[in-house]
């Protein structure tokens, strides 16, 4: 059951519908009243704040600056709701409530999953979402209040959030276990231009590193593939003769059964991809979330701990 409907009148709950579905039609059937019941809150929400909260278009509506602000107040103050309700409902000894999760693809692969589970384990009556998304994405769906917890790499230097966590990761060479670099040591950036290789696109973190350590004109005349995806990444290197370039994260299964191998690059130049995770520095975690968090940060520091030494030895 929705308790904020208890407490909250229908125009901010109406706008943020609209907002969500990004028409009146469908946010009223989301909402189960009459389109002219939204229509009327809305725009009595408008006169009331003396700005137009919505750009109407031929199909739908759109967000105005004023808008944009109005739902991300709304996003924070149902969020804190939430908290609230949840810190009610711990009163009563309730082993319930929910937590959002907002997760790079590359930490989705195994550590999450294995997060998640022991999570689980310990509350199941907390339900638990969890959205795939880039870094940029991660660290704006916690600042907006859609998540509660992010793991990302390299998130942005932003007052409204705060990284709880952090570890930096050596980047290292991915490889067939056949490859002619597989025992190479130690293993430059240059030795892996000689071959077939893959790069992450210039929107993730480990380009940008990448790209700082690379000399200027190494690329110049090369074919190479580039992807979004360390998944897509992998399965290339997997299938022979490419490399790629990725932290641990999301290579523990394939390296620990020798699918693939993970050398750390020596360059000088190639800083750690720095792995955190985030929460809002503006708004308290519900009392299920402040559980999820607490167990999070414990079990990926475990986890990575392990993941160094294995990479170690």
């Amino acid at each position: 059951m929705d308790k904020s409907r208890h407490l909250y009148g229908p125009a901010l709950r109406y706008f943020a519908a609209v907002a969500q579905a990004g028409s009146i039609r469908a946010a009223a059937r989301d909402l189960n009243v009459a389109s002219s019941a939204v229509n009327r809150q809305v725009l009595w929400l408008e006169r009331a704040l003396g700005h137009a909260l919505f750009d109407r278009l031929a199909r739908g509506v759109r967000l105005t600056p004023a808008g944009e602000i109005l739902r991300a107040h709304v996003l924070r103050t149902l969020s804190d709701f939430s908290a609230t309700a949840g810190e009610l409902d711990a009163l009563t000894g309730m082993r319930s409530g929910a937590v959002s999760i907002a997760s790079v693809e590359s930490v989705s692969e195994t550590l999450l999953p294995a997060v998640v589970g022991e999570f689980r384990r310990l509350y199941p009556g907390i339900h638990v979402a969890i959205r795939i998304a880039g870094s940029v994405q991660v660290a704006e769906a916690v600042i907006a209040g859609e998540t509660d917890v992010g793991f990302s790499f390299e998130p942005p230097e932003d007052p409204r959030l705060s990284a709880a966590f952090r570890r930096d990761l050596a980047i290292g060479a991915v490889m067939a276990p056949g490859h002619p670099l597989a025992t190479l040591q130690p293993l430059h950036l240059t030795d892996c231009l000689a071959y077939p290789f893959c790069l992450p696109t210039r929107d993730l973190s480990l380009r940008k590193l990448i790209d700082v350590a690379m000399p200027a004109d190494a690329l110049a005349g090369q074919a190479f593939v580039e992807t979004n995806s360390l998944r897509m990444m992998k399965r290339l290197a997997a299938g022979g003769e490419t490399l790629a370039f990725q932290t641990m994260i999301g290579l523990e299964r394939e390296v620990f059964d020798g699918a693939l191998v993970f050398r750390r690059l020596a360059d000088t130049a190639l800083a750690a991809d720095r792995f955190t995770v985030l929460t809002s520095s503006h708004r308290g975690l519900s009392h299920a979330a402040q559980a999820f968090f607490d167990h999070s940060v414990a079990a990926v520091g475990d986890r990575l701990s392990q993941i160094d030494a294995d990479t170690a030895s």
